[in-house]
């Protein structure tokens, strides 16, 4: 006699029959100083997830007590190590547990926890990772203050430029749902709010399938950041093109190098058509074409030095060649 467990194997493995096994789903969230919104939160996701982490990421308040008081696991960082670092233990535990599906989304109440089955299905379809977007409908993009959509849109065409062929338009959301397919490979370097783009980046080297869905968060919450929203703007732009430039450097210095040294040459060709031409030798065209050359080739230079370093620390963190 056949059991319930071997004929729901055998079902989902009979050919042309889709399976209807339910997803071991793992719902994490990086947490710092999150005691006011991190129970609930953890409340209201745990009835889609099989196992909910919360990173108690250096917290000086209850943060990890009151998460554990809701029914999560929580791994306790001693010292706070940011955003990214946060996210990589994420990633390493999602590594221990092999879900089938991991959604990450914040502690700090601004996310929706309803959302998540919707992210399910959507990873369901066949993408490896699945992004929430706040400007996928316009009514989601209301709520977002204008200083906000003017930084996002400026960090969200630089991790475009890097990322090339997984276009999103929503960068830096931190609502996002991995299939093992994606989260196995994920190598995170920094540990500031840049993480986002670097997985992006990371997913288009591997040629990830990346899918959205529209979502809202929620800006009238008290106490959801710390920090100048200026000068945090500034600060994740500024470790955004950072990464961009030791990971693209062919694209940032080399491009441009050629493009520069092209410019050179045809100067340079005209320095020497001039006088043979009128007789009269034109010190500013050479003059300008001789700079144009060395600095072009400074620049090719450049991109090669930092895309042999880049292999280097993709190698040294584990990546593939």
């Amino acid at each position: 006699m056949i059991d319930v467990n071997t004929f729901s194997y055998l079902f989902s493995r009979t050919p042309g029959v889709q399976s209807v096994a339910k997803p071991f789903v793992m719902v994490a969230m990086p947490a710092y100083n999150e005691q006011e919104h991190v129970g609930t939160t953890v409340s209201a996701v745990k009835q889609y997830a099989d196992i909910v982490v919360v990173v108690d990421d250096g917290s000086k308040d209850n943060t990890g007590s009151v998460a554990e008081a809701a029914g999560a696991q929580v791994i306790r960082q001693q010292i706070n190590q940011g955003y990214g670092g946060a996210l990589r233990t994420i990633f390493q535990t999602a590594k221990k547990y092999k879900p089938d599906i991991l959604i990450i989304l914040d502690a700090d109440g601004q996310h929706n926890p309803m959302d998540v089955p919707r992210f399910i299905s959507k990873v369901q379809e066949g993408y490896d990772v699945v992004n929430g977007s706040r400007f996928l409908k316009e009514s989601c993009s209301d709520t977002i203050p204008g200083y906000r959509k003017f930084g996002m849109s400026i960090l969200n065409r630089v991790t475009k430029m890097a990322t090339g062929n997984v276009c999103v338009t929503d960068s830096q959301c931190g609502y996002r749902a991995y299939a093992k397919s994606a989260y196995d490979l994920i190598r995170l370097s920094g540990n500031g709010m840049s993480a986002g783009s670097e997985i992006l980046v990371q997913l288009s080297d591997h040629h990830m399938k990346v899918g959205e869905i529209p979502i809202e968060v929620r800006y009238d919450l008290e106490g959801t950041s710390s920090e100048n929203p200026v000068r945090h703007g500034i600060t994740v732009l500024m470790n955004v093109i950072r990464f961009v430039t030791i990971r693209r450097p062919i694209m940032v210095f080399g491009i441009w190098g050629m493009i520069v040294v092209i410019i050179g040459v045809i100067l340079a060709f005209q320095a020497l058509e001039i006088p043979a031409k009128t007789g009269l030798w034109s010190p500013t065209i050479t003059i300008v074409a001789g700079l144009l050359l060395v600095m072009g080739m400074l620049l090719i230079m450049t991109a090669l030095i930092l895309y042999s370093v880049s292999q280097m620390i993709h190698i040294a963190i584990g990546g593939e060649t």
